[in-house]
């Protein structure tokens, strides 16, 4: 299993070939912002894996303060380089370990991001965390997908994206409790060799993820298909969950 400084690593060759957001986000990103900025009813936020600021700059303009923490380095340096990244206090840390000197109305880890975390230990770890970062009655939200186990085999590989300097390859390695996939990633150097880094992810169900917040001491509030608020159903691909500290 991946340690933190693999999980950086590779984090930092991923945010290596990005770029500063531009200044206009996009509509998800909008859609995302407008739930969120109604959930912090007025108070500060704190968004775990903030990477390069897709979600915590529109955040910020919108009028909430907020902070952001993500394991890269890298990742860091980009929303800094953005013209508004100032207006969102960012720093390192791995969001399954954490301790700020503050507390918040609303934490928050959107884009499957809880699924980075390889382990059931350091997901529960992450809840714990955010719990004890939140003030009585703050809010915890993730977005996330529902899993949908691919019929294949475990093990046979799936390219997802194919360029002249970059493959992505996912598999699934592990169908019993540890619930692991990988993303392989394959990117051109300037000696045109490719170089590979790995990304190991734990998928998770909505209804394990409700026992982890019930393990910090939070309940669910609100479960929606998407952040157009859109009723949960059965069918449901994708999940934004919101569950209350009690």
């Amino acid at each position: 299993m991946a340690d933190v400084a693999d999980q950086r690593r590779a984090w930092d060759a991923i945010y290596s070939r990005g770029a500063v957001l531009p200044n206009e986000p996009k509509p998800a990103a909008k859609a995302c912002v407008a739930v969120l900025r109604d959930l912090a009813d007025g108070g500060p936020a704190l968004e775990l894996a903030v990477g390069h600021g897709r979600i915590a700059i529109p955040l910020a303009a919108s009028g909430v303060e907020v902070d952001g923490i993500d394991i890269s380095p890298k990742a860091i340096e980009l929303l800094r380089a953005h013209p508004q990244g100032g207006a969102v206090n960012a720093s390192v840390a791995d969001i399954s370990d954490f301790a700020l000197d503050r507390r918040y109305s609303l934490v928050y880890l959107v884009f499957n991001t809880i699924t980075n975390l390889p382990t059931q230990d350091q997901q529960v770890a992450c809840f714990e965390r955010a719990a004890e970062h939140l003030r009585p009655g703050g809010r915890f939200v993730i977005e996330n997908v529902v899993p949908a186990l691919p019929t294949a085999p475990t093990g046979i590989p799936k390219a997802y994206g194919v360029t002249e300097d970059y493959i992505g390859i996912d598999d699934l390695i592990d169908r019993t409790h540890l619930q692991i996939s990988r993303s392989r990633h394959f990117s051109r150097r300037s000696d045109g060799l490719f170089r590979e880094f790995i990304v190991l992810f734990r998928y998770a169900w909505p209804a394990e993820l409700d026992l982890m917040a019930r393990i910090a001491g939070m309940t669910l509030e609100q479960r929606w298909a998407g952040w157009d608020r859109s009723a949960f159903t059965g069918e449901s691909e994708s999940h934004v969950s919101v569950w209350r500290l009690t």
